[in-house]
């Protein structure tokens, strides 16, 4: 295991992207438990090959749910409804991951649903560069649905109550309490995370695991690919 600093950390996954050889669009899944730092990470990094000349397209899974009507088909705080009701995987093949990968056109849309509205988005077809880095953050990564889609996987690493912690904060605004957002922790995210690592085990096939239990100072693993 490597310990260093954010900068160090940014560094080694950037030139792991660059140690992967396509002949389609790199993409990268940041895959992890609820307020692991996920996003934070994605966005650091995309500025960090942006500034090495790479063309990165941004996207996440919450781009990709489906409608609320489906999502809470079994209630706002079912675990079960989190992991299985989720998510739209057939419409992030079709618009994104499959135009990026081998065979595909590069003609892709980086988003199809919007989660403030609750309404499908129409936005433009974009054609991706050659060797364009997708970098797409989000829960559930490596489930069996996604799992062959990525070229390079990262696992981001955070202890459950460090994760809750920053969760009373980023989440308060959406939940509208600190009791809703611990709720919802405890009956929804808590249970369907440990359900994701009982059957699919994530860790186990995660190319690079960054444990952000402290974002400036982390520790980070590679693994064989």
């Amino acid at each position: 295991m490597d310990n260093g600093t954010r900068g160090e950390l940014l560094g080694c996954l950037a030139e792991a992207i660059e140690s992967v050889t396509n002949v389609h669009p790199t993409r990268v899944a940041v895959d992890g438990p609820p307020a692991a730092g996920k996003t934070m990470l994605a966005d650091e990094l995309a500025v960090v090959l942006r500034a090495q000349g790479r063309e990165v397209i941004r996207a996440q899974i919450e781009d990709f749910l489906t409608p609320r009507s489906q999502r809470y088909r079994r209630g706002k705080h079912s675990a079960e409804g989190c992991y299985h009701d989720s998510f739209d995987f057939d419409a992030l093949h079709r618009a994104l991951l499959d135009p990026l990968g081998p065979g595909g056109n590069r003609a892709f849309r980086q988003a199809v649903y919007d989660k403030a509205t609750d309404t499908a988005l129409s936005e433009p077809v974009t054609t991706a560069a050659a060797d364009a880095v997708l970098l797409f953050d989000g829960v559930f990564l490596m489930r069996p649905e996604l799992i062959d889609r990525w070229d390079l996987r990262i696992f981001v690493s955070a202890a459950f109550e460090q994760t809750l912690d920053r969760a009373r904060t980023r989440d308060l605004a959406v939940y509208g309490s600190v009791t809703e957002v611990e709720r919802r922790f405890h009956s929804r995210y808590r249970p369907s995370q440990q359900f994701y690592f009982d059957t699919v085990r994530p860790t186990d096939h995660a190319d690079i695991i960054v444990h952000n239990d402290e974002p400036q100072q982390p520790a980070w693993e590679a693994r064989p690919r």
